[in-house]
């Protein structure tokens, strides 16, 4: 594993946050497994909150499904990255609040979420939404 993503896993559990993602896995009923890069896969997350494919709380990826495909993987491998960077839960008002500016100047809760954008929106599965002030108008 590359120095980069062993950083990673020791910020994210230092700062807690892997620790909190892995007592979210447990209370979803997760079943967790190792994945690339120091990632911590954990599958049949039965909880429909948040709404998302998948989502990522320090190192721990969560998913409703069985199994998620590479380029989810690596999108959510960069939001683990973000939570370290971000020094752990400050992570989660910074991502509320780029989710909102998105829905306020958009409509989309991702297409201008800096966290979404800098994780790559198309790996996530992410429409890129057009500006509200640059859409066509619909009348006269």
């Amino acid at each position: 594993m590359d120095t980069r993503f062993r950083f990673r896993r020791v910020a994210n559990y230092i700062n807690l946050a892997t620790p909190l993602g892995l007592l979210i896995s447990i209370i979803g009923g997760a079943t967790r497994s190792p994945g690339p890069n120091g990632l911590i896969l954990a599958f049949g997350y039965r909880y429909g909150f948040p709404v998302a494919g998948a989502f990522t709380v320090g190192n721990v990826v969560l998913t409703k499904w069985d199994s998620l495909p590479d380029h989810l993987v690596r999108h959510e491998g960069r939001h683990a990255t973000q939570w370290a960077w971000c020094v752990g839960l400050p992570m989660l008002p910074l991502y509320l609040l780029s989710m909102l500016v998105s829905v306020l100047v958009c409509g989309n809760q991702a297409s201008y979420n800096v966290f979404e954008r800098l994780a790559d929106l198309e790996d996530g599965g992410y429409p890129r939404a057009p500006l509200r002030w640059r859409r066509p108008s619909d009348g006269a």
